[in-house]
């Protein structure tokens, strides 16, 4: 498989989904059956998933075997490699302060909470991607050098330069607990010099996602209702910008849950 631009996004697109990576990391040491993974994925989306991987050139199917294509295990072999480089990396990372908070607002989602703005020192920079296995609920992006962080209501961002945003505080005093929290976990891994081992992210449950929709089944996305899109949504098929009513000011805080919910999906 050749490295172009679409062949690149159909990889970025499989391999952005929990369950295709499990597949991806089962079938290393093999080719199974479906029935073996279909354990993994569910019989009724085990089709949806095995096709995105075929489409991208990842896996081979012969009847009811699926195996890795020549393509696939160099994949995961530079994915392994480059795991042991980062590894190397986190051992010259050094322990963080954070300094005051400079900004405190009302936050958008919901009045009655507030947003905080603090600086982080150094700057994490490369090592930030490693320290996602730190936290129960988090998520990378690549694309914002950024790692979220869900604890309860509060949503915490680090940025790799520095820059720390939490959101749905009580109070100021809550967001300086939560940033001592932060610093302490993260120094102790830096103490250690051993990058978290990688751990599957959370499954992210339909119903949470259903749960935060408006429910309204007004069928403005093109769907038959909020369900329908849910549905879609988990499938990566559809994106929240799709909901027009999750605009609205009344949705604000419906919105904020189901972006982070999206950066687990």
């Amino acid at each position: 498989m050749s490295e172009n631009t679409h062949e690149t996004k159909l990889v970025n697109f499989a391999m952005a989904n929990n369950t295709r990576r499990k597949i991806i990391n089962f079938l290393e040491n093999g080719c199974k059956s479906t029935g073996e993974i279909g354990v993994i994925t569910g019989e009724a989306v085990l089709d949806f998933h095995l096709k995105i991987l075929q489409q991208a050139g990842l896996v081979e199917l012969e009847e009811k075997t699926v195996k890795l294509s020549e393509y696939g295990k160099n994949f995961l072999k530079n994915k392994t490699e480059k795991g042991k480089e980062e590894t190397a990396d986190f051992s010259q990372a050094k322990p963080i302060e954070i300094a005051r908070i400079r900004q405190v607002l009302p936050c958008i989602a919901d009045s009655s909470r507030l947003r905080v703005s603090a600086n982080m020192t150094p700057p994490l920079g490369g090592v930030l991607k490693l320290l996602e296995p730190l936290f129960t609920r988090s998520s990378y992006s690549d694309q914002k050098d950024s790692l979220i962080i869900q604890k309860g209501e509060i949503i915490t961002t680090i940025y790799g330069n520095g820059k720390v945003s939490i959101r749905m505080i009580k109070n100021e005093d809550e967001a300086k607990e939560e940033l001592e929290r932060l610093k302490s976990i993260i120094n102790e891994a830096i103490a250690k010099g051993v990058a978290p081992a990688p751990r599957e992210k959370i499954r992210v449950d339909l119903k949470e996602v259903y749960r935060y929709l408006p429910q309204t089944n007004c069928g403005k996305c093109g769907e038959q209702g909020c369900y329908s899109f849910a549905i879609k949504l988990m499938a990566r098929q559809v994106s929240l910008e799709n909901c027009t009513l999750l605009k609205e000011s009344k949705y604000a805080s419906n919105q904020e849950h189901l972006q982070v919910l999206a950066n687990y999906i």
